[in-house]
């Protein structure tokens, strides 16, 4: 049967995910399992979304038991998942649940078509590899972009006159071979790329800036305990209570075994922040300080939300899912999404009038 908006045109498909990563897939897995007609739209090379981009000792926080996906488990490891790891089950999922993917395909503009209460979404894509700009018509769109692509540098004052870098594109140490660097941020990726380059007898000095003193979680804490406490808060906010928020009491770093040797070694400690780049005497400098939803080619919906009545007013059709705190707790991670990705197949089946399993 072919997919139509309110008004009888006829649709590309009925729903339109853009991202291929871990939250666009179990969005997809459901929205399948409804039996919805949808497609993903990718603009990686491959499978993976941003783990294909992970310098190469990050790992899980998690065992692989607590790092699955919907529908299927993540193959067994001994220890914390690589990335590569997660790379290979993004491909494998893909493949067994037969989930429709094109890529790479780079979606610049997503836009609401019809009256002004919509009866559908126009979804463009960039000219690539000598092909010419592509679009798709469908009633619901699904954002699961992440946030990758969108990495977050604070301003500050004075210069810095040598190279730049974020956590999203750390290549590891090998580039920081003789070479004295600064790392800037309090959190998990901070700590982590210090340790590596504090603890490679090739790197120069490191110096570790924060704003305030690491707050260690104990040392027994992983991402096994982290999701259980998301997952208390996913149940009070769906049963209407009020979201008990994050353990505060746990801290901020889980203490990986790296981590941990160079911590315990007192070789990794912070150096409060500077107030000026000028102050910063290092030749390469590397921000880890975090990432901010990567809604460019929804940005003309949302805004327009935002000015017709705040912004947090939903557009209708339009769904995003894994963009952490934004839309649940929980919800940026592998084993965390499933239930958000849920709700959000469930409401499209319903809107298209499928029933599914």
């Amino acid at each position: 049967m072919v997919a139509r908006d309110l008004a009888g045109r006829e649709l590309d498909h009925e729903a339109i995910v853009v991202g291929g990563g871990q939250s666009g897939l179990a969005t997809a897995f459901y929205l399948l399992r409804a039996g919805v007609d949808v497609l993903v739209l990718d603009d990686q090379r491959g499978p993976g979304g941003a783990w294909r981009h992970a310098w190469p000792s990050l790992t899980l926080f998690s065992t692989a038991g607590f790092s699955n996906l919907p529908g299927t488990p993540m193959p067994a490891h001994d220890g914390f998942p690589p990335a590569a790891h997660v790379v290979d089950y993004l491909e494998m999922y893909e493949r067994r649940h037969r989930i429709p993917v094109e890529r790479p395909v780079h979606v610049e503009r997503v836009e609401r078509e019809g009256t002004p209460a919509g009866t559908g979404f126009r979804v463009r894509a960039a000219a690539a590899a000598g092909r010419e700009g592509r679009e798709w018509r469908c009633a619901h769109v699904i954002a699961a972009t992440g946030t990758w692509s969108a990495p977050f540098v604070p301003a500050y004052p004075g210069r810095f006159t040598g190279r730049q870098w974020h956590s999203a594109n750390y290549p590891g140490p090998d580039p920081f071979a003789g070479r004295t660097v600064a790392v800037v941020g309090a959190a998990n990726s901070a700590a982590q790329i210090a340790a590596e380059l504090i603890e490679d007898p090739d790197v120069g000095e490191v110096t570790w800036y924060a704003r305030h003193a690491p707050r260690w979680m104990p040392d027994d804490v992983d991402g096994r305990v982290l999701f259980r406490r998301n997952r208390e808060r996913f149940r009070s906010i769906a049963a209407g209570r009020p979201d008990p928020g994050a353990d505060s009491q746990l801290g901020d770093i889980v203490v990986l075994p790296q981590v941990r040797r160079m911590r315990d070694a007192g070789r990794l400690s912070a150096t409060p922040m500077f107030n000026s780049l000028s102050e910063v005497d290092a030749e390469h400098l590397i921000w880890c300080t975090g990432f901010r939803p990567a809604l460019g080619p929804f940005r003309g919906l949302l805004a327009g939300a935002a000015a017709d009545a705040g912004a947090d007013e939903p557009v209708a059709g339009l769904h995003l899912v894994g963009y952490g705190d934004r839309t649940g707790p929980g919800s940026a991670t592998i084993l965390g999404v499933g239930p958000y990705a849920k709700a959000v197949a469930r409401e499209v089946a319903a809107a298209v009038g499928k029933t599914g399993r």
